[in-house]
């Protein structure tokens, strides 16, 4: 960043809420003489390098704000002074505007909620009935529901691998508006679908876009935001996103009712799917990255330069979503304990009831206390959900246990996220959530191709297999999650 000495002269204090010592500075803090523009420009990207920044000087006769963030004017032995957007990081708080408005629900989380609400509202009003679709319509074994869904993640594993590295080093607008774009045209071809391999073609090219789009998405959401509400940013996201999760499969079953057969269904998927493509074109990117001392062409992830807890946490992740296999096998088993179509499409409504209620709840907890024992807990519902569903013998139960295994979703998918971030280095947030997104994708595929194989009649052996692995994963995690926290901010290197 360049200063504008003509325009007056300012000084900024950075104060590292960890011993850690920034470059250039002794200690705790480092005073630099800056110019208005730098001074503005700092503090648009102080919420980004987790600093407690203080800005303040003269700016010719009056102090002038042209900044985002919240000011105060006062007269220090009748020179003006101008303090700008003094940034907190006391974890758990968050600044509240005077509109009312948390300071961490930026455009960009807000526009970015209401993109995958669109999207997810399309994709989820198929969800439930695309294992029914598969094995009644189209006369598909149980083995193909599993290899399709597997398959279908696999591509986004190994796309969200390559999307993080190019997220880091690329405008990420255009990777967004591509994968959203990608996951309508799926939803055209699955319309078209007269045989099962069509179906797994268009789901491929759907979770191709989900693949695209996930990584450089995650690093819009920490675009302006305060990195001390990880949490709560990731939180509110997925919470939107199960929010369409709800009024998806809701607005499928009454379709359902209406014309009694699926196809229509299929068609009238795409609509918001293309909503939420238009959507994008609000999402507000930086073009001028923030400064670091990694090199531009160091700037992507790729495993040996992340940092070693995080490379542990990924691993350790991997590990559990070998047997976390999708949830269109979940429903087939509600299915098959005598849920009519009907009553699957509201069985997967009220899963996704909890989830989305317990989503941003989930992050906030994981804001304020260990991440780990967050994610622990999600673990645990995920035992209950699975050994309860290879247990049960009658369909009545389904309402009981979704609802639970929603509480699994909620407490790990965006904490899971959050907890990625917060050990990433901040140029590398894209290559590192494309890196977990990619190789947990990739297990999950796995996942599904055996439990599809072993599934049978009734799908107990992979169910209870898996829930006793989760459990076993849980305690685990309770025990040895401490070791995968950040022992501090990564060092900064400030070009004023």
């Amino acid at each position: 960043m360049e200063g504008a000495p003509d325009k007056g002269s300012f000084v900024a204090a950075f104060t590292q809420p960890t011993t850690t010592t920034v470059a250039g500075g002794v200690g705790h803090r480092l005073m630099v003489v800056i110019g208005f523009d730098a001074a503005r420009r700092l503090l648009e990207y102080a919420p980004l390098i987790g600093q407690d920044v203080t800005v303040e000087g003269t700016f010719q006769a009056q102090p002038v704000l042209s900044t985002r963030r919240r000011a105060h004017s006062a007269r220090l032995s009748g020179t003006p002074l101008l303090l700008v957007g003094k940034e907190t990081s006391m974890p758990g708080r968050t600044r509240t505007p005077r509109r009312g408005r948390p300071a961490w629900l930026t455009a960009n989380v807000r526009v970015l909620c209401g993109v995958s609400f669109l999207q997810d509202a399309a994709s989820e009003l198929l969800y439930p009935i695309l294992p029914i679709f598969l094995t009644v319509t189209l006369g598909a074994p149980i083995a193909v529901v599993g290899a399709v869904e597997g398959a279908a993640e696999g591509v986004a594993a190994l796309t969200k691998l390559a999307a993080g590295r190019l997220a880091d080093r690329r405008h990420k607008r255009p990777l967004i508006a591509i994968g959203y774009g990608l996951a309508a045209i799926g939803k055209l071809i699955l319309a078209a679908a007269g045989t099962w391999p069509v179906v797994l073609g268009a789901r491929c090219v759907d979770r191709l876009g989900k693949g695209v789009r996930g990584a450089p998405r995650d690093a819009l959401l920490m675009v302006g935001a305060d990195p001390t509400a990880r949490g709560r940013i990731f939180g509110a996201h997925r919470a939107a996103d199960t929010a369409g999760a709800v009024v998806g499969p809701a607005l499928g079953l009454g379709l359902y009712e209406l014309f009694d057969q699926i196809r229509p269904l299929l068609l009238i998927a795409v609509i918001p799917a293309v909503l939420s493509v238009l959507l994008v074109r609000a999402v507000r990117e930086d073009h001028q990255p923030a400064t670091t001392t990694a090199p531009t062409r160091e700037r992507v992830a790729p495993p040996a330069v992340l940092p070693p807890r995080l490379r542990a946490l990924i691993a350790a992740l991997t590990v559990f979503s070998l047997v976390n296999f999708p949830d269109a096998l979940l429903l087939l088993r509600a299915h098959e304990l005598g849920l009519s179509t009907a009553g699957v499409i509201a069985a997967y409504i009220v899963y996704n009831l909890a989830y989305a209620g317990l989503a941003y709840p989930a992050g906030a907890l994981s804001d304020r206390f260990p991440r780990h024992l967050v994610f622990t807990a999600g673990l645990v519902f995920f035992a209950i959900g699975y050994l309860g569903l290879g247990l049960i013998t009658t369909p009545g139960w389904v309402f009981l246990l979704l609802p639970l295994y929603g509480g699994f979703a909620a407490a790990t998918d965006g904490v899971g996220k959050a907890w990625v971030a917060s050990l990433a280095p901040p140029g590398r947030q894209g290559g590192a959530q494309g890196l977990y997104q990619g190789l947990t994708g990739g297990a999950i595929l796995v996942a599904g191709l055996w439990a599809g194989l072993a599934w049978k009649t009734t799908g107990q052996l992979p169910l209870l297999l898996s829930g006793a692995v989760a459990l076993a994963l849980a305690l685990a995690l309770a025990g040895t999650g401490h070791h995968f926290v950040p022992t501090a901010d990564p060092q900064v290197t400030y070009k004023l």
